[in-house]
């Protein structure tokens, strides 16, 4: 499923070298125009707010609130590099988080080994979810729909409804209680694999490889790029840190229910998409990601501190992703019209 197409239309060292100064403001707009609109809701929320938006303790909440929606992120743009796009990121962590906390309150593993059970168990589903739709060639949203649901049943199978509880170790709880320079350690986990996965993509064979097949799988395959390997192997990796993602909310939440977990698919795939309109627009990006969900932190931060209603941040969600999906849709209709 080419759902985005990795050809990014930012500009070159070339076209930019002939362009006056106000040529190349003009020029650069379109391609940071997040980041400026970031900035400006920042400053904007800090002007109408500036006792309680402009502070330590609510950067420290936004940090600690979406940290595990910019992990999902990351997890979902991995096989969108590549032209597919997997769902179980938003039905995975609603096991995952379950299993973490079960294997050790009710089956007496060491967090370790329960940490460790659920990361591969997250790299089967993904391998899984690689075979579905490289070998069984079905397409990525029905297929990994589907895979997520069955892991949705099988959380719901294994708690009955009911919330798992139990006395944790300290260790585990410190992978997300920990706080590093007075801001959770969670904030720091994302900026370690934001940079692995921008030097990843953006500097190594494997990266220009991934955006090769998604731009055009068949071309990718006849330059002798092994297609089907990079592909499953993107969903190996999606999987992995969804999985990683669930055992962190485990960590934070402490107890474990099937209810947690769907909500968090929406802005993931937001995240994604609208990272696929800025600083490389029409292609995903990893700092393009985290700047699409700090759009969202910002934006429904601000929203709800300045007396927004509950239903506030999926209204923000869902508007955000229509244009996310429009503007890449713009973007892509300007590339094909440009190379003609």
């Amino acid at each position: 499923m080419n759902s985005i197409e990795s050809d990014a239309l930012e500009p070159t060292r070339d076209e930019l070298r002939g362009l006056t100064f106000g040529q190349k403001i003009v020029r650069l707009v379109p391609v940071y125009g997040l980041v400026i609109l970031m900035f400006a809701l920042i400053i904007l929320f800090s002007i109408l707010l500036p006792n309680t938006f402009p502070t330590k303790l609510n950067l420290r909440a936004i940090v600690s609130d979406k940290s595990i929606i910019a992990l999902l992120s990351l997890a979902a743009m991995i096989p969108m590099a590549a032209g597919r796009i997997d769902l179980t990121v938003g039905y995975g962590i609603v096991l995952w988080h379950i299993l973490a906390i079960s294997l050790q309150t009710m089956y007496g593993f060491p967090w370790p080994l329960a940490v460790l059970v659920v990361l591969c168990l997250g790299a089967f589903t993904g391998l899984l979810n690689g075979f579905l739709v490289e070998v069984a060639r079905i397409d990525a949203f029905i297929a990994t729909l589907g895979t997520g649901t069955i892991l949705y049943a099988l959380a719901l199978w294994h708690t009955g409804g009911r919330q798992i509880v139990g006395v944790l170790p300290d260790g585990f709880y410190a992978l997300n209680g920990t706080f590093v320079l007075g801001l959770p350690i969670t904030g720091f986990y994302v900026l370690a694999i934001t940079l692995i996965l921008w030097i990843i993509l953006e500097y190594t064979p494997i990266g220009r490889y991934l955006y090769a097949i998604g731009a055009n799988p068949k071309a990718a395959a006849l330059n002798g790029i092994p297609t089907r390997k990079f592909v499953v192997g993107a969903f190996i990796t999606s999987g992995t840190l969804t999985a990683l993602t669930g055992v962190l909310l485990a960590s934070k939440l402490r107890i474990g229910q099937a209810s947690v977990g769907l909500e968090y698919l929406l802005p993931a795939l937001v995240g994604a998409f609208l990272g696929s309109t800025t600083i490389k627009p029409g292609r995903v990006n990893v700092w393009g990601t985290i700047v699409g969900v700090a759009i969202l932190a910002v934006g429904i931060s601000g929203i709800q501190q300045y007396g927004g209603s509950f239903w506030v941040e999926p209204m923000f969600n869902g508007l955000t992703l229509l244009i996310a999906i429009g503007i890449a849709g713009y973007a892509q209709r300007k590339k094909g019209a440009a190379h003609k």
